[in-house]
């Protein structure tokens, strides 16, 4: 029997979708997702309302979604990560119930132990037989790994898949098997791949950022960890590239090879397995089209679902195996709790994605970041989201030296051994405040408008309206 409907409404439909229900999406597509605007489009047609929303992330492309929580489709948004188009809405009072926001590994942990109950998963594939057996490797949408969709395939109640890529019998191979999924429709397009590299995908030419990624590599040099069978994350931001990059140098001329390297996967991370310097890529997304190949045609670099990556109620994950992982920040304070999720006037520019879930696994979660970005500091009293707690930060690396959290007196020893500029994270607030003045805290609302989920399920902060000016 044929899982193939003939549209989008008929698919929803047959999935006994109704009001109050959970729908679900990936973000494989990034910026370039097509599938869930059409897919409220639809739902809006057929009068069904009161929905809320569980997407692993939100981007920019997803700005239509404003307009169906304003007529009462959408009433509830639960998300990894979250782009500034969305988010000022959302920040601005937008939705009546909070934000719930997870980590990547804190939401197929809770939708694997049914703490989170999904109605109906559309999933977006760039290629599909007629039984749903769908990957992300190939066809005209090709976005890599669905890692991100796994959980949602196997768990929610009933599963779509939305393809533009049609194949015969069985598509192979496969990364959703179709003994998960119940209904299948052909579209023109799911999204536009070249989305896929959004944000700041991109090598810095920054001199200052270049100068934390040399900095950043030296640390990770003295620190005792770069050697045979080094395990890393970094993310896809111009600074954290240079570093991978500079981390290549090394092991290319000390002949170091390392384990696996995790992603969010780009064209450098590939360009290190190829060379040799990583066995393996292990990979739950990947962030530019390069990586997307790679994936397709390289059987040592591997699709892993978002609980392998970094589940905290898995057996085992790999986030629990890195020795080290690079990471950004808006905000960091002097007790090295550091914010992601907003802006430093408090809008919603992000979200955790696998920040906390790595920097916890990590044996050094590294925080890189310059001083200030337009003339506010980023070393702060306190963050204005707590994001990521200080306890499992080790140490922030800015363009004025390297601050060592207190309880890592370890790596303090090494890195001082090394004559690497050693400084006190207090130090480093005092010359932000030097060059840029003291911030203004930003003016903000009573009603809580985000919950921020730690990966453990506690609620680890709470983000409030923004006030206009």
């Amino acid at each position: 029997m044929s899982k193939l409907v003939r549209s989008l409404e008929e698919a929803i439909i047959a999935s006994g979708l109704k009001d109050g229900m959970c729908i679900s999406f990936h973000h494989h597509l990034r910026n370039g997702d097509y599938v869930l605007n059409m897919v409220l489009e639809a739902i809006a047609q057929l009068g069904i309302g009161n929905l809320t929303i569980n997407a692993s992330s939100i981007f920019d492309c997803h700005a239509p979604l404003l307009k169906h929580i304003k007529n009462g489709v959408v009433t509830g948004l639960e998300t990894n990560y979250m782009g500034q188009v969305v988010g000022k809405a959302v920040s601005e009072g937008i939705l009546q119930k909070p934000v719930l926001f997870r980590t990547h590994g804190g939401r197929p942990s809770d939708i694997e132990t049914g703490k989170s109950l999904i109605d109906v998963a559309f999933i977006g594939a760039p290629t599909s037989d007629i039984q749903g057996n769908c990957t992300g490797r190939y066809g005209k949408s090709a976005c890599g790994s669905l890692g991100y969709a796994f959980a949602d395939a196997r768990y929610a109640k009933q599963v779509v898949v939305v393809t533009d890529n049609l194949v015969p019998y069985p598509a192979t191979p496969y990364s959703i098997s179709e003994v998960d999924v119940d209904h299948l429709v052909v579209v023109d397009a799911i999204g536009d791949p070249q989305g896929i590299v959004s944000g700041t995908t991109r090598m810095t030419r920054d001199p200052i950022a270049l100068r934390i990624a040399d900095l950043t590599a030296k640390v990770i040099s003295a620190s005792g960890l770069l050697k045979d069978g080094f395990s890393f994350q970094t993310g896809a931001g111009g600074a954290s590239l240079a570093v991978g990059q500079n981390i290549q140098e090394i092991m290319l001329k000390q002949g170091i090879k390392g384990s696996f390297a995790l992603g969010g996967t780009t064209e450098y991370l590939v360009n290190m397995l190829e060379t040799g310097c990583f066995e393996h890529i292990l990979d739950v997304q990947c962030f530019d089209l390069k990586a997307v190949e790679s994936l397709h045609r390289n059987p040592r670099h591997i699709e892993i679902s978002a609980g392998h990556y970094a589940s905290p109620t898995a057996k085992s994950c790999v986030a629990e195996r890195l020795d080290v992982v690079v990471l950004g920040a808006t905000q960091i304070d002097v007790n090295f709790n550091v914010n992601v999720h907003t802006d430093s006037n408090g809008y919603i520019i992000g979200g955790s994605g696998g920040h906390s879930d790595v920097a916890s696994g990590a044996k050094l979660a590294l925080i890189i970041a310059p001083l200030s970005r337009a003339r506010l500091s980023i070393v702060v009293d306190q963050v204005l989201t707590t994001t990521t707690p200080g306890s499992t930060v080790d140490a922030l690396v800015t363009q004025h030296g390297v601050a060592i959290n207190p309880q890592r007196e370890d790596l303090r020893e090494r890195l001082a051994a090394s004559g690497l500029p050693l400084v006190e994270i207090e130090a480093l607030r005092k010359t932000a405040e030097r060059i840029n003045g003291v911030s203004q805290k930003p003016q903000l609302g009573d009603r809580v408008i985000g919950r921020v989920r730690y990966r453990d399920g506690t609620i680890i902060d709470e983000i409030r309206t923004v006030l206009p000016l």
